[in-house]
Protein backbone atom coordinates (compact mmCIF):
# COMPACT_ATOMS: atom_id res chain seq x y z
CA UNK A 1 0.00 0.00 0.00
CA UNK A 2 1.53 3.27 -1.14
CA UNK A 3 1.67 6.06 1.19
CA UNK A 4 1.38 9.98 0.58
CA UNK A 5 3.22 12.88 2.68
CA UNK A 6 0.25 15.82 3.13
CA UNK A 7 1.71 18.47 4.84
CA UNK A 8 0.37 21.69 6.25
CA UNK A 9 2.84 24.37 4.70
CA UNK A 10 1.67 26.91 6.19
CA UNK A 11 1.55 25.72 9.89
CA UNK A 12 5.37 24.66 9.32
CA UNK A 13 6.32 27.36 7.74
CA UNK A 14 4.71 29.62 10.81
CA UNK A 15 6.76 27.11 13.23
CA UNK A 16 10.28 27.68 11.60
CA UNK A 17 10.01 31.78 10.85
CA UNK A 18 9.53 31.93 14.96
CA UNK A 19 11.68 28.96 15.57
CA UNK A 20 14.52 30.63 14.00
CA UNK A 21 16.46 33.93 14.49
CA UNK A 22 15.05 36.25 12.34
CA UNK A 23 18.80 37.09 11.62
CA UNK A 24 19.11 34.49 9.33
CA UNK A 25 18.07 35.27 5.65
CA UNK A 26 14.87 33.68 4.42
CA UNK A 27 14.54 31.82 8.15
CA UNK A 28 10.91 30.23 6.95
CA UNK A 29 12.40 29.43 4.05
CA UNK A 30 15.29 27.94 6.06
CA UNK A 31 13.62 25.97 8.55
CA UNK A 32 10.74 24.63 6.32
CA UNK A 33 13.08 23.09 3.96
CA UNK A 34 15.25 21.24 7.17
CA UNK A 35 11.56 20.10 8.19
CA UNK A 36 10.67 18.53 5.26
CA UNK A 37 13.72 16.62 4.33
CA UNK A 38 13.36 15.01 7.87
CA UNK A 39 9.95 14.35 7.22
CA UNK A 40 10.67 12.69 3.86
CA UNK A 41 13.66 10.80 5.45
CA UNK A 42 12.28 9.47 7.83
CA UNK A 43 8.66 8.30 6.65
CA UNK A 44 9.96 7.52 3.30
CA UNK A 45 6.61 8.58 1.49
CA UNK A 46 6.06 7.57 -1.89
CA UNK A 47 3.69 10.74 -2.65
CA UNK A 48 4.62 13.95 -0.99
CA UNK A 49 1.93 16.93 -1.36
CA UNK A 50 2.21 20.58 0.34
CA UNK A 51 -1.14 22.46 0.93
CA UNK A 52 -1.15 26.13 1.50
CA UNK A 53 -3.72 28.77 2.47
CA UNK A 54 -4.25 31.66 0.09
CA UNK A 55 -3.90 35.14 2.47
CA UNK A 56 -4.97 37.57 -0.30
CA UNK A 57 -8.06 35.94 -0.69
CA UNK A 58 -11.04 35.04 2.34
CA UNK A 59 -12.25 31.75 2.33
CA UNK A 60 -16.46 31.04 2.97
CA UNK A 61 -15.85 31.28 6.56
CA UNK A 62 -14.31 34.18 6.57
CA UNK A 63 -17.23 35.51 4.65
CA UNK A 64 -20.38 33.23 7.46
CA UNK A 65 -18.49 34.45 10.35
CA UNK A 66 -16.80 37.87 10.19
CA UNK A 67 -14.81 37.43 13.75
CA UNK A 68 -13.22 34.22 11.95
CA UNK A 69 -9.35 34.50 12.26
CA UNK A 70 -9.48 38.44 12.67
CA UNK A 71 -6.77 39.95 14.55
CA UNK A 72 -4.08 38.11 13.03
CA UNK A 73 -1.54 40.04 11.35
CA UNK A 74 1.74 38.63 9.48
CA UNK A 75 4.97 40.26 9.14
CA UNK A 76 5.80 41.39 6.04
CA UNK A 77 8.92 38.92 5.96
CA UNK A 78 6.53 35.81 6.81
CA UNK A 79 4.12 36.62 4.29
CA UNK A 80 6.88 37.11 1.50
CA UNK A 81 8.65 33.85 2.28
CA UNK A 82 5.31 32.15 2.28
CA UNK A 83 4.93 33.47 -1.34
CA UNK A 84 8.09 31.86 -2.32
CA UNK A 85 7.53 28.34 -0.42
CA UNK A 86 5.01 26.77 -2.90
CA UNK A 87 8.02 27.12 -5.65
CA UNK A 88 10.76 25.73 -2.55
CA UNK A 89 8.39 22.81 -2.61
CA UNK A 90 7.71 22.28 -6.61
CA UNK A 91 11.36 22.35 -6.76
CA UNK A 92 11.60 18.83 -5.09
CA UNK A 93 9.09 17.71 -7.56
CA UNK A 94 6.34 17.30 -4.45
CA UNK A 95 2.84 18.19 -5.09
CA UNK A 96 1.63 21.83 -4.14
CA UNK A 97 -1.90 22.30 -3.47
CA UNK A 98 -2.78 26.23 -3.30
CA UNK A 99 -6.31 27.80 -4.54
CA UNK A 100 -8.44 31.15 -3.31
CA UNK A 101 -10.97 30.30 -0.97
CA UNK A 102 -9.43 27.18 0.12
CA UNK A 103 -7.56 26.61 3.50
CA UNK A 104 -4.38 24.53 3.42
CA UNK A 105 -6.72 22.21 6.00
CA UNK A 106 -8.98 21.46 2.87
CA UNK A 107 -6.54 20.24 0.57
CA UNK A 108 -5.25 17.45 3.71
CA UNK A 109 -8.84 16.49 4.09
CA UNK A 110 -9.13 16.26 -0.03
CA UNK A 111 -5.65 14.22 0.13
CA UNK A 112 -7.10 12.17 2.75
CA UNK A 113 -10.14 10.93 1.07
CA UNK A 114 -8.54 10.59 -2.75
CA UNK A 115 -5.27 8.87 -2.25
CA UNK A 116 -5.95 5.23 -2.02
CA UNK A 117 -3.10 4.02 0.39
CA UNK A 118 -1.85 5.35 3.65
CA UNK A 119 -2.19 8.99 4.45
CA UNK A 120 0.65 10.82 6.71
CA UNK A 121 -0.93 14.37 7.60
CA UNK A 122 1.80 16.59 8.75
CA UNK A 123 0.02 19.60 10.78
CA UNK A 124 0.18 21.47 14.09
CA UNK A 125 -3.65 22.12 14.07
CA UNK A 126 -5.68 19.73 15.76
CA UNK A 127 -8.95 20.17 13.85
CA UNK A 128 -6.86 17.61 11.58
CA UNK A 129 -7.79 15.56 14.27
CA UNK A 130 -11.08 14.39 12.30
CA UNK A 131 -8.89 13.08 9.76
CA UNK A 132 -8.06 10.12 11.86
CA UNK A 133 -8.75 6.92 10.89
CA UNK A 134 -7.16 3.14 10.19
CA UNK A 135 -5.54 4.71 7.28
CA UNK A 136 -5.04 8.20 8.02
CA UNK A 137 -2.41 8.93 10.84
CA UNK A 138 -1.88 13.14 12.13
CA UNK A 139 1.93 13.63 12.36
CA UNK A 140 1.95 16.47 15.12
CA UNK A 141 5.12 19.14 16.64
CA UNK A 142 5.78 17.62 19.98
CA UNK A 143 8.81 20.14 20.42
CA UNK A 144 9.52 22.35 17.69
CA UNK A 145 9.23 20.32 14.24
CA UNK A 146 11.74 17.85 15.44
CA UNK A 147 9.58 15.51 17.49
CA UNK A 148 6.58 14.24 16.27
CA UNK A 149 3.59 12.98 17.78
CA UNK A 150 1.77 9.91 15.94
CA UNK A 151 -2.08 10.84 16.23
CA UNK A 152 -4.90 8.18 14.94
CA UNK A 153 -8.24 7.15 16.35
CA UNK A 154 -7.15 6.18 19.51
CA UNK A 155 -5.42 8.81 20.69
CA UNK A 156 -7.56 11.10 19.28
CA UNK A 157 -10.05 9.55 21.80
CA UNK A 158 -7.68 9.59 25.02
CA UNK A 159 -7.27 13.25 24.20
CA UNK A 160 -10.79 14.52 23.67
CA UNK A 161 -12.73 11.37 24.64
CA UNK A 162 -14.77 11.82 21.29
CA UNK A 163 -14.42 9.79 17.94
CA UNK A 164 -12.58 11.66 15.06
CA UNK A 165 -15.58 12.73 13.01
CA UNK A 166 -17.07 13.97 16.11
CA UNK A 167 -14.18 16.72 16.36
CA UNK A 168 -16.22 18.90 14.43
CA UNK A 169 -18.73 19.19 16.32
CA UNK A 170 -16.63 19.48 19.66
CA UNK A 171 -14.88 22.54 18.33
CA UNK A 172 -18.74 23.85 17.37
CA UNK A 173 -19.70 23.46 21.32
CA UNK A 174 -16.62 24.03 23.28
CA UNK A 175 -15.35 26.96 20.85
CA UNK A 176 -11.92 27.52 18.99
CA UNK A 177 -10.27 30.80 20.62
CA UNK A 178 -7.82 30.81 17.56
CA UNK A 179 -10.23 31.11 14.98
CA UNK A 180 -12.05 32.99 17.20
CA UNK A 181 -15.54 30.58 17.70
CA UNK A 182 -16.79 31.34 20.50
CA UNK A 183 -18.61 27.34 21.16
CA UNK A 184 -22.22 27.66 23.05
CA UNK A 185 -22.22 29.30 26.27
CA UNK A 186 -20.98 27.67 29.27
CA UNK A 187 -19.44 24.55 27.80
CA UNK A 188 -16.10 23.71 28.14
CA UNK A 189 -14.20 20.78 26.30
CA UNK A 190 -15.35 18.24 29.23
CA UNK A 191 -18.95 19.25 28.88
CA UNK A 192 -19.05 19.20 25.38
CA UNK A 193 -17.66 15.86 25.16
CA UNK A 194 -20.19 14.35 27.48
CA UNK A 195 -23.03 15.89 25.32
CA UNK A 196 -21.66 13.74 22.16
CA UNK A 197 -21.22 10.91 23.99
CA UNK A 198 -25.02 11.05 24.84
CA UNK A 199 -26.03 12.45 21.82
CA UNK A 200 -23.45 11.52 19.37
CA UNK A 201 -23.50 14.43 17.04
CA UNK A 202 -24.42 18.32 17.84
CA UNK A 203 -27.48 18.12 15.46
CA UNK A 204 -28.75 15.15 17.74
CA UNK A 205 -28.32 17.63 20.40
CA UNK A 206 -30.18 20.51 18.78
CA UNK A 207 -33.08 18.44 17.79
CA UNK A 208 -33.87 17.51 21.02
CA UNK A 209 -33.88 21.16 21.88
CA UNK A 210 -30.75 21.66 23.36
CA UNK A 211 -29.05 25.50 22.88
CA UNK A 212 -32.27 26.65 20.61
CA UNK A 213 -31.11 30.19 20.73
CA UNK A 214 -27.85 29.25 19.25
CA UNK A 215 -28.68 26.40 17.28
CA UNK A 216 -28.07 28.04 13.91
CA UNK A 217 -24.83 29.66 15.33
CA UNK A 218 -23.40 26.31 16.19
CA UNK A 219 -24.35 24.77 12.90
CA UNK A 220 -22.21 27.37 11.48
CA UNK A 221 -19.45 26.86 13.96
CA UNK A 222 -19.68 23.08 13.13
CA UNK A 223 -19.21 23.88 9.16
CA UNK A 224 -16.69 26.07 9.64
CA UNK A 225 -14.32 23.66 11.88
CA UNK A 226 -15.37 20.43 9.21
CA UNK A 227 -12.49 20.65 6.71
CA UNK A 228 -13.76 20.76 2.97
CA UNK A 229 -12.57 17.54 1.28
CA UNK A 230 -13.83 18.53 -1.85
CA UNK A 231 -10.98 21.06 -2.62
CA UNK A 232 -9.54 21.13 -5.75
CA UNK A 233 -5.91 19.12 -5.82
CA UNK A 234 -3.39 18.43 -8.43
CA UNK A 235 -3.77 15.29 -9.79
CA UNK A 236 -2.39 12.76 -7.19
CA UNK A 237 0.18 10.63 -7.70
CA UNK A 238 3.57 9.00 -6.52
CA UNK A 239 6.32 11.61 -6.47
CA UNK A 240 10.44 10.97 -6.07
CA UNK A 241 12.42 14.00 -4.82
CA UNK A 242 14.46 15.41 -7.61
CA UNK A 243 17.60 16.58 -4.92
CA UNK A 244 19.52 18.41 -7.62
CA UNK A 245 17.18 20.45 -9.18
CA UNK A 246 15.69 21.59 -5.37
CA UNK A 247 19.58 22.00 -4.61
CA UNK A 248 20.11 24.60 -7.69
CA UNK A 249 17.07 26.34 -6.64
CA UNK A 250 17.98 26.94 -3.50
CA UNK A 251 21.15 27.89 -4.27
CA UNK A 252 19.95 30.76 -6.67
CA UNK A 253 17.99 31.81 -3.10
CA UNK A 254 21.43 32.34 -1.87
CA UNK A 255 21.10 29.76 0.40
CA UNK A 256 24.54 27.69 0.05
CA UNK A 257 24.11 25.70 3.18
CA UNK A 258 20.75 24.47 2.54
CA UNK A 259 21.46 23.67 -0.68
CA UNK A 260 24.60 22.15 0.24
CA UNK A 261 22.61 19.38 2.04
CA UNK A 262 20.18 18.66 -0.21
CA UNK A 263 22.62 18.55 -2.99
CA UNK A 264 24.14 15.66 -0.91
CA UNK A 265 21.28 13.50 -0.80
CA UNK A 266 21.39 13.36 -4.98
CA UNK A 267 24.66 11.42 -4.49
CA UNK A 268 23.39 9.48 -1.24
Amino acid sequence: MSTLLAVDGDSFAHRAYHALPKSIRLNAVVGFTNMLVRLWRAEQPDGVLVAWDTLSTPTYRHEAFEPYQSGRVFEDSIVEQLELLPEVVASFGFLVAKSPGYEADDFLAAAAKEWPGEVLVATSDRDAFQLASERVTILQPARGVSELARIGPVEVRERYGVDPEQVPDLIALRGDPSDKLPGARGIGPKKAAELLAQYGTLEAALEDGRFAAEAEDLRLFRRIATMDASAPLPPLAETSPVWAEASSFLDRLGLGAVAGRVRELSTS
